[in-house]
């Protein structure tokens, strides 16, 4: 279970908080873990070994469920037989906004501990991108690493690409730049691959999330496909999330390249953008909304060069995406319980009408 990233508390005998009431509730059950996950089922695992088809829940076909409430790959299930009985609590999750007008969640991995955000060093190469990758990792409470792929492709100007994601990663985030189809070049990555590890790769199509994936495994598992030579654009390779064990140890989710990537409205902006908010924090005003205010110090640092114009740009645009989330969220949220309260209600008529006490 070790190889596919079992918890260390509970291999150290320790089972978490959250996990004792589902087991209690399933004495007879055991866990295993979602490997693969399609529209007609899923796939899970309790070893290293080939997963295996298992029955979901009736509840989880119902179109009224929220899809963040069933289960997606790297999630902890408890199985009678051939069929899941529940979700285990997850300790990290990482979700985006599903595309559409209505308000969904799409969960990307649950209970990992780390997320390689992979960008080629080509046209992939967007820092825009990059930050709000990284809003949503740490919306999520895994550990986020930038891996620059293509370092070897000529043109790839490595010195400049970590300059721009300076402000984007800060301090605390590491950007490491790699050949992905070089096991000593990958070899930087092991570092956050230890025994017990989960991590998932997320990117574009044509990043080179499988190449890395294949390199990480020592055999060409995974299928791949050079980009269009015209614009440079990836081609779908991946068409499903899949957690596969890795020789290091660890277990690492492939998943199919993102080209839409909305906020859940759960995230932190401040802390993606810890430098925006210090600065504001020297504005005269404390409501400054950095326009045309005198004393501004936002616009202070844009106009010598201290700060870039397009992260202030991107920093709006991502506050205004995740406040209108979140608005979504809170009258989804509301709805659901009014939904919850008329239920209760209906119930209680049925009840009385037919002396049922």
């Amino acid at each position: 279970m070790h190889a596919i990233g079992w918890p260390s508390a509970v291999a150290g005998g320790e089972v978490p908080e959250d996990w004792r009431a589902p087991l209690a509730a399933h004495p007879r059950a055991r866990p295993a873990r979602v490997v693969e996950q399609h529209r007609t089922g899923y796939l899970v695992a309790e070893g290293p070994s080939a997963g295996f088809p298992v029955e979901s829940p009736p509840e989880w076909q119902r179109a009224t469920l929220p899809p963040e409430q069933r289960a997606a790959v790297g999630d902890w299930v408890l199985l009678e037989g051939a069929r899941i009985v529940a979700l285990l609590p997850r300790r990290t999750v990482i979700k985006r906004g599903a595309a559409g007008e209505h308000y969904r969640q799409q969960v990307i991995a649950a209970n990992v501990d780390v997320v390689l955000v992979v960008c080629g060093l080509d046209a992939d190469f967007n820092p825009r991108r990059i930050e709000r990758y990284l809003l949503l990792v740490r919306g999520g409470g895994a550990e986020p690493v930038v891996v620059l792929t293509k370092a070897d492709k000529p043109g790839a100007d490595v010195d400049a690409a970590l300059a721009a994601l300076a402000d984007v990663a800060g301090a605390e985030v590491p950007v490491l730049a790699v050949n992905a189809k070089e096991r000593d070049s990958v070899a930087a990555l092991e570092a956050w691959l230890r025994p017990g590890v989960s991590a998932v790769l997320v990117g574009s199509s044509g990043a080179g999330k499988s190449t890395l994936t294949n390199t990480l495994l020592g055999s060409e598992r995974m299928k791949t496909a050079a980009v269009r030579e015209s614009d440079e654009r990836g081609r779908h390779t991946t068409t499903h999330r899949a957690l596969i064990p890795l020789p290091s140890g660890a277990c690492l989710i492939d998943t199919p390249g993102m080209r839409e990537l909305k906020p859940t409205g759960e995230e932190d902006v401040a802390e993606n953008f810890a430098d925006i908010e210090a600065l504001a924090e020297q504005c005269r005003f404390r409501d400054c909304s950095h326009a045309r205010e005198p004393g501004c110090a936002v616009r202070a640092a844009i106009e010598v060069g201290q700060l870039a114009p397009q992260r202030f740009a991107s920093y709006l645009k991502l506050r205004d995406e995740v406040a209108g989330a979140a608005g979504q969220l809170a009258h989804r949220k509301a709805q659901n319980a009014e939904q919850k309260v008329a239920g209760k209600a209906s119930n209680k008529r049925l009840d009385d009408k037919y002396g049922k006490r």
